[in-house]
Formats: C-alpha cells, structure tokens, sequence
C-alpha cells in the first residue's frame, strides 16, 4: 500500500491536488482511500490530504502516522508534525527554489526532491497556482500515476487554462526525471 500525504495552505490547492491525484489514481483501476484535514478552514491555515492507494481493497481507517511519500506545497511546512511522518525512506518533494543540497544539509537521512513549481506555473501562465507542476513532478517521483493518465484527469477535473495545467503538470514531470537521472548518473 502506497501512504501519501499532502502538505500545503489554505488556499495553496493542496486540497484539490490530492483529489486530482487520488483520481487519477482510480482511473489507472487501483483501490484508493483520500480524505482530508483542516484546521480554520481559512488561506494560510495548514492543509492537508492523505491518500491511500492499493491494488486490493483498502480497509484501514485511521490518519497516515508514516508516509511513503510526501508532496509539500510550502517548504517552511517541513518541521514537526509533518517529518514526523517521514521515515528515512520516505520521498518528500517540496515546492522549493533552494538546491537539493540545502535540504540534504537541513533534513539528513530524507530523500528530498525540490521543485521550483512557481517558476514552472508561472512559466505556464498559471501565476501562483502549482497544483499542476507538483502534480507532475510528485507523479515522475513515485512512478504513478503515469503522466498520461494524470493528464487526462487534469483535462477532465481543471476548471480552467487546461492547455496551461497539462503543459506545466508534464513540465514538472520532466523537471524530476531529469534531477533522478543526474542523481543517477
């Protein structure tokens, strides 16, 4: 079973990315389990999603304590509560412009993959809004869903600017492949 947590703040979309993801998700026929929390329910209180997925029926019923991966919307969410879920193992991909190196010296022993996802949404004509690039960047990180499913969820399920979210949610994708194979090399 796949444990998954999404991290961000009111009105960041962290909410709306985990219901795109846990879509896509069900679309590629696995079990998946998505639920949220939040506080004061107002932009800038700390959101966040927890998705499950599997291929057999999820039964579990209780908050993920020990993620396999994390997406963070804000990178001065990654303290406390949050790494606390993080085991060594653990794949955090944080919406960041700082070096891999900065997150290396900061959190040792976690595997932090950072995204410029502003540069990227802006780049897109997307403004501030990076559901799209993180979705894309999460996704190549974890190797599912598979980029052509989750942009087919994006085209369905994106109110608006569908050409912008597919171009910047493939851009983010790339963008991680890339850093992987660097990694890699």
């Amino acid at each position: 079973m796949l444990q998954i947590i999404i991290q961000g703040r009111g009105g960041q979309g962290a909410q709306t990315a985990g219901n795109l993801l846990a879509t896509a998700f069900f679309a590629e026929g696995r079990q998946v389990q998505a639920f949220a929390s939040y506080g004061g329910a107002r932009r800038g209180t700390p959101v966040s999603s927890y998705i499950r997925v599997d291929d057999r029926p999820i039964r579990l019923r209780c908050d993920i304590e020990r993620a396999d991966a994390i997406l963070c919307f804000d990178a001065s969410l990654l303290a406390g509560p949050l790494l606390a879920a993080a085991r060594p193992d653990t794949l955090i991909v944080v919406n960041s412009s700082r070096p891999a190196e900065h997150y290396a010296a900061a959190l040792p022993g976690l595997r932090v993959i950072p995204v410029d996802g502003l540069a990227i949404s802006r780049r897109h004509g997307l403004g501030r809004i990076v559901n799209s690039a993180l979705l894309g960047a999460f996704a190549r990180a974890v190797a599912a869903p598979a980029l052509d499913v989750l942009t087919r969820v994006l085209t369905d399920e994106a109110p608006k600017l569908h050409d912008e979210n597919i171009a910047a949610c493939e851009d983010g994708y790339r963008w991680v492949d890339a850093q992987l194979q660097r990694l890699a090399a």
